[in-house]
């Protein structure tokens, strides 16, 4: 048997499987998979999986390199190639896999292509073409695809939305401040700000009238509305900007630039995220910094380490990871390995241990403008981003470490003592934790009309805040207020159907699959009203195959909550919640014999289908490892449950 091929089942879904022999094929399904997962750990002691997302990466990579002068026909060619490959039947781009196509990812592929040569009579265009025309046009296409268009005069700069430099001068308490976005928001905005106000053109030989429908532009939202009133003022920024202040605007972007770069990491990014980065490189550029200032020549060369080289029947492809995610990923391995009985002190524990002890943040960042007495002490997702630690890492972290048995047990303690205080004072003022900042809920800026794509503040979530509630009961603080006022939100939080929204997973599977190991880890009886409903809703929700999934597009459409094909990580999640709540039922029987049945060869598992979020309906992602990891945590539970 070959990586790739499925183990047989031991039996057929609805069937009574022998307890025994269902613990037991449990029990080789997991020693299978940690094989497979200690496999992937790199010598440094980290893992890292792969993390895809949707085309418009790579399409604004390719735009981005002929802006900067810096393509080359390979990177063009190898670009192309992979944006090709992901097109759907009906001439679009989708934004996750097996998902409806997209107008503005579609938008930006088309455009990509032409870049790379790709001609509008080319089969492959005139259906992209059309599928655009037929959602409305270029003209629908979001904020960021105008942008991106303007840059190279396809697009006027006077049809998309005014970002004023002055934005800096606002401070803290000021509405619209830039610390009233959500950091990966915030990051983007200030590049953005200098990019609107000298709109530069790099003009092309190629146009778009074969995107265009010559609609007109949407109506106007009401005066008397917050964003019929930013709507009406947007020309008056227009105006404002062709004849400035000069003095004014100049200082204006020189206190941007200097803010951009007192926030590059040392991998030459700006948040281990692609958005920031791209406009901070088209910023400084357009400032004066030219290829060889150390600065762009950093963030140029540390894209490179986001780019996946890979094969296909066509020639070589290249594509971007729009984030990588090695801290997240190397704290959930480290926690799988421990709920697997792999021994706490165990070599690849301890090199896991050991190098996420390294990677703690220990310097300010931006959180200390809304928190500026509260000390570091949190861990980010990437290799590098020391300004914008996260509490939903920081949280996973400290539960896995608690339980490692390390030579140097003081070191370990000082860590999770100093990861506890940081996430209990990031806790906002409604009982909630978001994910990378503290009371970050102002919602002003959803009405701005350069507000049309993801989410741009960050507000407290049900996963993040069970995370956390969870990690402070694990450290005996379930009798303390933070631990309490958590619980509290999360209560409040849960939907009338018995579920929790998920805002970092997809979607009310993984907030409840979240929520309910936190409730009862602080003592909440399994027979609790909250909890009795969160397991009708999960068992409601079982596919007839044993598993659980649900479709990204229960973010947009109701009718898809808990619905969808089942996937390893998805059914993983149910069954954390169910094995919390301490059921013993066929439900649990039936999903754990999926992850048996569906287990490949190798010990892994297939998962093409998108359970990641990053803003909830417009932009998900695939984690590698989530395939891996979560069925670990559930089979790990349910042996050594079975064992007791």
């Amino acid at each position: 048997m070959t990586a790739g091929e499925r183990i047989d089942p031991p039996a057929a879904i609805g069937t009574a499987p022998d307890a025994v022999g269902a613990a037991a094929d449990a029990r080789a399904a997991l020693g299978a998979a940690v094989e497979h997962l200690r496999g992937q750990q790199h010598e440094d002691g980290w893992w890292k999986g792969l993390l895809a997302t949707n085309v418009t990466m790579d399409a604004e990579d390719l735009m981005l390199r002929a802006f900067l002068g810096i393509a080359t026909q390979r990177t063009n060619e190898e670009t192309a190639r992979w944006i090709r490959s992901q097109q759907r039947v009906d001439g679009s781009w989708a934004t996750f896999h097996g998902g409806p196509g997209d107008l503005s990812t579609t938008v930006e592929a088309w455009v990509a292509l032409r870049f790379a040569g790709d001609q509008p009579d080319a089969r492959h265009m005139r259906q992209a073409a059309e599928f655009v025309r037929s959602k409305g046009g270029v003209e629908r296409a979001r904020v960021f695809s105008h942008i991106w268009l303007a840059l190279f005069g396809l697009w006027s700069w006077d049809d998309c939305p005014a970002l004023p430099p002055e934005i800096m001068y606002l401070p803290a308490w000021a509405p619209l401040n830039i610390y009233n976005w959500g950091c990966w928001a915030r990051q983007t905005i200030v590049p953005l700000t200098i990019v609107s106000a000298l709109e530069p053109v790099h003009p092309v030989e190629f146009g778009i009238a074969e995107l265009k429908t010559g609609a007109p532009p949407p109506p106007r939202r009401p005066a008397y509305s917050i964003a019929g009133f930013f709507q009406r003022l947007d020309p008056v920024l227009h105006s404002y900007g062709r004849r400035p202040l000069k003095h004014l605007r100049q200082k204006a972007m020189r206190l941007a630039v200097e803010w951009i770069l007192a926030r590059q990491e040392a991998d030459g990014g700006w948040g281990g995220i692609q958005p920031p980065w791209v406009y901070s490189l088209i910023a400084l550029h357009r400032m004066g910094y030219s290829l060889d200032h150390p600065a762009m020549r950093a963030g140029i060369e540390g894209l490179e380490g986001f780019t996946v080289q890979a094969s296909s029947s066509d020639g070589p492809v290249r594509w971007l990871e729009a984030c990588q995610s090695p801290v997240w990923d190397t704290g959930l391995a480290l926690a799988a390995l421990l709920d697997a009985g792999v021994p706490a002190d165990d070599p690849a524990v301890l090199r896991a241990t050991d190098w996420l002890l390294d990677e703690q943040i220990l310097a300010g960042g931006d959180l200390q403008v809304r928190r500026p007495r509260l000390p570091p002490g949190g861990w980010a997702f990437e290799f590098a981003n020391d300004n914008y630690p996260d509490t939903d890492d920081t949280a996973e972290i400290v539960l896995a470490l608690r339980r490692v048995d390390h030579p140097d047990a003081a070191r370990v303690r000082a860590a999770i003592d100093r990861a506890v205080v940081w996430t209990t004072g990031m806790q906002s003022g409604d009982g909630g934790w978001g994910a990378f900042d503290a009371d970050n809920t102002h919602t002003l800026a959803n009405a701005l009309p350069f507000c049309d794509f993801g989410a741009v503040i960050d507000p407290p979530s049900a996963d993040v805040t069970a995370h956390v509630v969870e990690m402070l009961a694990a450290e005996g603080r379930t009798a303390e207020e933070p631990c309490r006022h958590g619980v509290r939100w999360l209560l409040d939080a849960q939907e009338a159907d018995g579920s929790w929204f998920g805002r970092w997973g997809a979607n009310h599977v993984y907030g409840t699959g979240a929520v309910v190991p936190a409730l009862i880890a602080v003592g909440i009886p399994a027979g609790a009203p909250a909890v009795r409903a969160a397991v009708r809703w999960l068992e409601d929700h079982q596919n007839d195959d044993g598993g659980w999934g649900e479709d990204l597009r229960s973010y947009d459409d109701p009718a898809w909550i808990g619905r969808g094909e089942s996937t390893a990580s998805q059914t993983a999640w149910a069954l954390l919640a169910l094995l919390a709540a301490g059921e013993d039922t066929a439900s649990v029987d039936q999903g754990v014999e999926y992850l048996v049945r569906t287990q490949l060869a190798d010990g892994g598992w297939d998962e093409e289908l998108y359970t990641g979020t990053g803003f909830p309906g417009d932009f998900y992602i695939n984690y590698e490892i989530y395939r891996l990891v979560f069925p670990i945590w559930a089979l790990g539970r349910f042996v050594a449950r079975s064992t007791r």
